[in-house]
């Protein structure tokens, strides 16, 4: 019992920078919850060794860990927004014919938790339980695109947190920004042959009360059947679902 009141402080902790825009300072983090600060920097070596924070030791702030995105994600995939998102996906693949899937972050993955398939339409990889890497994919870049940098670059710290599958797609930080800064100027994200050689997918992040990002709406075609116009409808499709969705989860 005596290790309640530390318990408690951790979860004030986690919970204050779950609802932070970006990674903030100790002492701001001290000052907001009304806990010393000498007390706050062992919560937070703590919780870093746990996983559940990053130190961006160069901002001298600290960030959410991959450990709490996983937590996030355990809530994702015990049924809530599948519940919510598979009559949307339904009607997307209705009004698209193309198959579409929901995806949730989980480290550096995406593990796909939904998947409305397409009449007629062939098997895809990205199957109910399937983690693909995220700066691959482009339900993981819809996701990574709406995180602060400094969440992103505590994601990939170098060339070696890069892997591929076809060859192709981004392989170290600079390519990702690159990538990702493209993803939000064009409104969705978008991958081709990164996953499947002649498959392309199409995705927009949904976003939480706090404009986070808790999962990607993805549709994937053959990259033969359409060209740029009819991917960019495509496209609208994707965001306008992912827009429903982030209202239901708000509870709108």
């Amino acid at each position: 019992m005596a290790q309640v009141p530390a318990a408690t402080r951790a979860l004030r902790v986690l919970r204050f920078l779950a609802g932070q825009p970006e990674p903030v300072a100790v002492e701001r983090i001290a000052r907001e919850l009304g806990i010393p600060r000498s007390t706050t920097y062992h919560l937070l070596q703590a919780m870093a060794d746990e996983g559940f924070v990053v130190h961006l030791a160069d901002d001298r702030r600290y960030g959410l860990g991959v450990a709490a995105f996983e937590v996030g994600s355990g809530y994702q995939r015990q049924a809530p927004l599948q519940r919510l998102a598979r009559r949307p996906l339904a009607t997307l693949v209705d009004r698209t014919g193309h198959s579409a899937h929901l995806a949730v972050p989980h480290g550096r993955d995406v593990l796909y938790v939904v998947e409305e398939r397409a009449p007629g339409r062939p098997p895809l990889v990205t199957d109910v339980g399937v983690r693909l890497p995220s700066h691959l994919t482009a339900s993981g870049r819809a996701i990574l695109a709406h995180l602060p940098a400094s969440q992103v670059r505590a994601l990939y710290p170098d060339r070696a947190s890069f892997v591929d599958r076809t060859g192709v797609g981004p392989g170290s930080p600079t390519a990702l920004r690159s990538v990702l800064s493209e993803t939000r100027q064009r409104g969705f994200a978008i991958e081709d042959s990164e996953v499947t050689a002649g498959m392309a997918s199409v995705a927009a992040a949904v976003l939480d009360h706090n404009e986070m990002p808790v999962a990607g709406v993805a549709i994937t075609y053959p990259t033969e059947e359409l060209d740029e116009r009819q991917r960019e409808r495509l496209a609208g499709a994707v965001v306008a679902t992912a827009g429903t969705l982030s209202r239901r989860l708000r509870g709108r």
